[in-house]
């Protein structure tokens, strides 16, 4: 690894990056393998600029698998990492933080995941943050669709519902758009789906957009670029009340360490659809 000294947070290095990356490979490469990624690029650490780089034409390690991707007006090449060899291979690039795609690579234009990412206004209690995200469980429960809960590494919540690769982004956007819209019509002074930061300091976005072509989501241990190095973890839901900030690249370990069983564990063997029925049940709420 050249120069794996380099500081990425402080007291923290390229080559301490690429260990905590060995050290988790059972936990991050099922949730990273066959996905196109954005990256966020921080080749001096997260003191230097950092930028998000979703296209890389020639560049980046060998271990990386690269897939080329039509777009609006060209084709653009992503990098995908398959194994340990391509998350350390990021490491090994300065990339900071891994954002994934909802579908894989083998498969892009049919997504095999859906997303909602509550990020909540600055005067908005994690309590609360945990309320929404349950109420939106409860709600694609009745749709049929189990979901699953991570942290992002911020004040936010990820709840990601896997699905079965049958419907194509359009229609996958159009169904989160609906359950988002359904959740602000039940208590619009708490939810919203605008995405300007002014005015909604007392409010939860339901960014619906996680599910757009091309967009992405921070994958599951997956640090971010913030000070204390905190890292986006999957959790139970009986345990989201006291999840918030409090995993870091230095703790995680031991949360790892002490789990009894993999909290998502069951997430890997569901196999779930969004119904016709679901798909226009929810539109006319």
């Amino acid at each position: 690894m050249s120069h794996h000294d380099r500081p990425i947070f402080p007291g923290i290095s390229k080559l301490d990056l690429a260990r905590y990356y060995e050290s988790i490979e059972r936990w991050i490469v099922p949730h990273v393998s066959g996905r196109p990624l954005t990256l966020l690029h921080c080749p001096r650490g997260v003191a230097g600029p950092c930028t998000f780089l979703r296209h890389t034409r020639a560049w980046g390690p060998t271990a990386l698998r690269r897939v080329l991707i039509q777009e609006k007006t060209k084709v653009g090449e992503y990098l995908v990492a398959d194994d340990l060899a391509g998350v350390v291979a990021l490491a090994q690039m300065g990339v900071v933080e891994i954002h994934t795609w909802n579908s894989l690579a083998d498969d892009v234009e049919r997504p095999n995941r859906l997303v909602w990412d509550l990020d909540p206004g600055p005067e908005v209690t994690w309590e609360t943050t945990v309320a929404a995200a349950r109420f939106l469980r409860d709600l694609l429960d009745t749709m049929g669709l189990a979901a699953w809960v991570k942290t992002t590494g911020g004040r936010g919540i990820h709840v990601v519902a896997p699905v079965e690769p049958e419907r194509d982004w359009s229609e996958c956007l159009i169904f989160t758009r609906a359950v988002s819209d359904a959740i602000v019509k039940s208590d619009p002074e708490l939810y919203t789906t605008k995405f300007t930061k002014r005015g909604r300091e007392r409010q939860i976005l339901l960014d619906y957009l996680r599910n757009n072509r091309t967009n992405t989501s921070v994958c599951a241990f997956s640090p971010r670029a913030r000070p204390g190095a905190p890292v986006s973890v999957p959790v139970a839901w009986d345990e989201l009340d006291d999840a918030g900030e409090q995993w870091t690249l230095t703790t995680i370990g031991r949360r790892l360490a002490r789990l009894r069983r993999d909290p998502w564990k069951d997430y890997w063997k569901t196999h779930q659809r969004v119904s016709s029925k679901a798909y226009e049940a929810v539109q006319r709420l």
